[in-house]
């Protein structure tokens, strides 16, 4: 058997809290094992956060809180945990940038942009730009380089398997020049071949289907419940309780259903890359 290692519990927040919840488990004697029982969280779950690699979410500091008899402290610490966790990214995404490291499958609806961990450089400055037109070019380039860090997990040994729809018009919007939109879309069909991942596109002819509204994403872990996550302009919402997660999961099967196979969706982005990078008009005319 290999030697323990213990968390240097100097090195950030997330770690100081495992170390505290290895110590206080192991001072009330009990297992991994014993102390996530009844919390519907796996024991490699538990085992992340006393490294300090993963965020403990409130239903489990309560469970914990209850077991180990620590009178609120973990949940009370887990505002500072997840604060912590933010390195770059808006605060109401710092959970899911966490989480999305994890997860078993990811599935993205995006109707407006590109999802982030498909994005170029280029693109992600001008859309964090747009959307913060006052900020320093400090604060944009930080953001940018998080949004790009996120994309190391397809390196990972066991990545996350993706699915993606996107609403038609976003491989149309010429939101950069048309190089820059001929290097997204590009990239963009290079990294789904490359990961093995599912792309469809809802054609823009396409009727009413069941997300006529903001991005969502679903996302689903070996060790832990779904979750789903909203995310407006401002602000995100993540969805853990049970029946809401269902019906967002079959609303997302009944979208594949509305959008175009794999390969016709590929060799649409495809066709939108050729006419950037002929100078053609890519939108639609009525």
């Amino acid at each position: 058997m290999p030697p323990r290692k213990d968390p240097d519990a100097s090195v950030s927040v997330p770690s100081f809290y495992g170390a505290e919840l290895r110590y206080k488990r192991e001072e009330a004697g009990l297992t991994l094992e014993q102390l996530a029982d009844g919390s519907f969280r796996g024991v490699p779950f538990l085992s992340q956060i006393e490294r300090g690699e993963r965020r403990m979410p409130v239903d489990l500091a309560r469970h914990v809180d209850e077991r180990l008899g620590t009178d609120g402290f973990f949940q009370r610490r887990c505002e500072d945990a997840r604060k912590a966790k933010q390195s770059g990214h808006a605060e109401y995404f710092a959970d899911v940038a966490e989480m999305e490291r994890f997860a078993e499958t990811i599935e993205d609806w995006a109707p407006m942009l590109v999802p982030g961990l498909l994005q170029t450089e280029v693109y992600a400055r001008a859309i964090v730009r747009a959307a913060m037109p006052r900020a320093t070019e400090e604060a944009v380039e930080k953001k940018v380089a998080a949004r790009m860090t996120r994309a190391t997990l397809f390196g990972q040994a066991s990545p996350p398997s993706l699915w993606v729809v996107l609403d038609e018009s976003v491989i149309r919007r010429p939101v950069l020049a048309p190089q820059g939109m001929t290097a997204l879309l590009t990239h963009l069909t290079g990294k789904i071949r490359e990961t093995r991942s599912i792309l469809q596109i809802v054609p823009e002819t396409a009727s009413a289907h069941p997300f006529m509204m903001g991005m969502t994403r679903i996302m689903t872990f070996p060790d832990a419940p779904p979750v789903v996550y909203l995310e407006s302009l401002h602000s995100g919402q993540l969805v853990d309780f049970p029946a809401l997660v269902k019906q967002y999961r079959e609303s997302y099967d009944l979208l594949r259903a509305a959008a175009l196979p794999p390969e016709a969706s590929l060799a649409m982005v495809e066709a939108a890359a050729e006419d950037f990078r002929n100078g053609k008009d890519t939108r639609r005319l009525d």
